[in-house]
């Protein structure tokens, strides 16, 4: 019996690690020299690979169905008119549809119905930005009467990212050695680093004008650059 007790009280007197320390493992280590704390931003450009367009029908009539009908009709022959081009069917598609009616405000008078306008409207991806400009005024001729953007995007943004990523880290790096080499310490340790930022595209431009076939060859859209940005905070220990 006196052993059995013995043992009980070694093992109640054995000190326990707390379940978060199993865990993970992992030991905080105090900063003992000087805390230098920076945001550093990394930029690549890339020339844009995909434009987003918006195209559609607005079509107006007496009755709601003729609207419709006459809507539904010529959507058609834009949607046909796309895939004549080599637009592929995930690249398109329908945003909104609508129909609403019409009125007329006579003074002193309750309203009076005039008409019904019907909408329908397509998002396009154009992969082919160059000949884009070309398919929009196949379009117009089909009878799209609605054309807004394009937003130029990058489909595939991550290896440049990773880029901006490289070139933001070396950059917090210079920029901790110059302070230190200004106080006379040496950068000792990277403590953290964080990331915000990343993908920026520039605002959509104001809806592409179409003009008739005599001002001009053919619509242009230029895909130009975008830049790539990623911002950092980045934590050092100087001695």
């Amino acid at each position: 019996m006196t052993k059995w007790i013995a043992a009980l009280l070694i093992g109640v007197a054995v000190p326990t690690v707390p379940a978060a320390a199993q865990a993970t493992g992992q030991v905080t280590q105090a900063i003992t020299g000087t805390r230098l704390d920076l945001n550093v931003t990394g930029d690549v450009t890339r020339v844009p690979d995909l434009a987003i367009i918006s195209a559609g029908v607005v079509s107006r009539s007496a009755t709601a169905a003729a609207a419709l009908q006459d809507n539904a009709q010529r959507m058609d022959r834009v949607i046909a008119a796309l895939k004549a081009a080599g637009i592929a069917d995930r690249d398109v598609q329908t945003s909104s549809i609508s129909l609403s009616p019409e009125y007329r405000y006579p003074e002193n008078q309750s309203p009076q119905l005039t008409g019904y306008t019907a909408s329908n409207q397509v998002t396009i991806r154009f992969r082919d930005i160059r000949n884009s400009g070309k398919i929009l005024d196949a379009l117009v001729r089909e009878g799209a009467n609605q054309i807004s953007g394009p937003n130029m995007t990058i489909e595939h943004p991550e290896e440049a990212l990773d880029e901006a990523r490289a070139k933001a880290v070396a950059a917090g790096r210079a920029r901790a050695d110059l302070y230190a080499r200004a106080m006379g310490m040496r950068v000792v340790r990277v403590v953290s680093v964080s990331e915000s930022g990343g993908y920026y595209s520039p605002p959509a431009p104001p809806p592409v004008p179409m003009m008739a076939a005599a001002e001009r060859s053919y619509t242009k859209i230029e895909p130009g650059e975008q830049k790539l940005q990623v911002t950092l905070g980045m934590v050092f220990e100087l001695q």
